[in-house]
């Protein structure tokens, strides 16, 4: 199929095609191209207009009876119309203020567009229009490079200005089984060794990160980012384990934890007073930022007292306010499997029909005899000891009662 064909039978083309007539050029660039000449489905297709993207936009927004959200800020809108949701992004020149800092756009040709990219292979756009429908661009031999399995920056200060695209790079050669080309590699080196990952902002790092802790081919990944030493720059106390990140990953699909909160927690080294630093620079929400410290610190602890004959009380007492994350950390540092996927399956949720008020209401005093009966009874009931309301009342009063009397 040629890349014609292909680019009319993406999702919304049908409608978009005829809606882009008559205004100004248009084109596929970047990823949505190179996917495309792999024969692969692009994860994110949209539009870079050589000219005003915003009243692109607005035309092929009315031609479709849909809206348009204009981001004048920055040159770009979104389009969204019945069955399509599409942002428009005008050709541009970058600079660089300082190293790591975001870029300063400014209108320009296509040509300029593709050279101010990451990599070659993303460099490539397609044309759109009419007339020039799926003919490529591609002034920097982003396709041969492509075809040859080689990721080479545009520029000597590529990694300087944006320091990201040292995680890209990693990203990039597992994906594609692609490997940078010696200068490069240069490169990168050089600008990791230089410190060029302290002048981008954490969050940014922690977004590259992410996207690669999702990547298919994570360990691999994660092994070349460690060969190039990208993570002692990023955080000393990182652990250099393909094998642990990718078990990490498998533990969080089993568990049901957030896959990149587990990777990341199994391949830290619970430094408190390095760690919570980073994890602040890395910007993540508190939430995450918590479970991500706990998941680092207990994991390891849980895989060597989980034991696979334990019963469902001792289970639930050692597991229960874990985060999901600690459970994916211990099955990647060699925890029994199935006493973790019994926990998460049958046993987190348990709880007594009964509560305190209703012990109370029997006439047990309020003490801390309360909450121990209940404890108790749930133990009871979790083995299989206690069954229903009644039961649970019964056992409870009684656990309560013998509490005070020792007291």
């Amino acid at each position: 199929m040629s890349l014609r064909e292909q680019i009319e039978a993406l999702p919304g083309m049908a409608m978009l095609l005829p809606a882009l007539e008559g205004v100004d050029r248009a084109f596929l660039v970047g990823g949505a191209v190179r996917d495309l000449l792999r024969g692969t489905p692009p994860l994110d297709i949209d539009v870079t207009v050589e000219g005003d993207a915003l009243a692109t936009a607005a035309t092929v927004a009315e031609r479709l009876g849909g809206e348009v959200e204009p981001h004048e800020r920055f040159g770009t809108a979104t389009v969204l119309a019945p069955g399509l949701a599409l942002d428009f992004a005008g050709t541009r020149r970058e600079t660089y203020a300082a190293p790591g800092a975001l870029p300063d756009v400014e209108p320009a040709s296509l040509d300029e567009d593709l050279r101010r990219r990451d990599f070659t292979v993303n460099a490539i756009a397609a044309g759109l229009s009419h007339d020039e429908l799926g003919v490529v661009h591609d002034p920097l031999g982003g396709r041969a490079d492509l075809d040859a399995g080689v990721i080479r920056v545009l520029h000597e200060r590529s990694f300087v200005d944006d320091p990201t695209r040292l995680l890209r790079a990693v990203r990039y050669e597992a994906r594609l089984g692609a490997a940078m080309d010696p200068r490069t590699e240069e490169l990168a080196l050089e600008a990791a060794d230089g410190g060029a990952l302290d002048t981008v902002s954490g969050k940014r790092v922690r977004v590259e990160l992410e996207f690669l802790f999702e990547e298919e081919e994570m360990p691999a990944a994660l092994e070349r980012l460690c060969a190039l030493g990208i993570d002692r720059a990023m955080y000393p106390c990182l652990r250099c384990d393909p094998d642990r990140a990718a078990s990490a990953a498998l533990g969080a699909a089993e568990t049901g934890a957030q896959r990149t909160l587990a990777v990341l927690a199994a391949l830290i080294v619970p430094d408190s007073d390095a760690l919570h630093p980073w994890l602040d620079r890395l910007s993540f929400p508190r939430p995450e930022r918590e479970r991500i410290a706990r998941a680092a610190s207990t994991g390891p602890h849980l895989a060597h007292r989980l034991r696979a004959d334990m019963t469902d009380s001792a289970v639930h007492a050692l597991l229960h306010g874990e985060p999901l994350e600690a459970l994916a950390v211990a099955l990647a540092w060699g925890a029994p499997g199935e006493p973790i996927l019994r926990y998460v399956r049958d046993l987190r949720g348990a709880a007594l029909e009964i509560t305190g008020t209703d012990l109370i209401a029997a006439g047990v005093p309020e003490s801390p005899a309360v909450g121990e009966a209940l404890e108790e009874t749930l133990r009871q009931k979790l083995d299989g000891h206690v069954s229903g309301r009644d039961d649970e009342l019964r056992v409870a009063l009684a656990v309560a009662r013998r509490i005070d009397a020792v007291d």
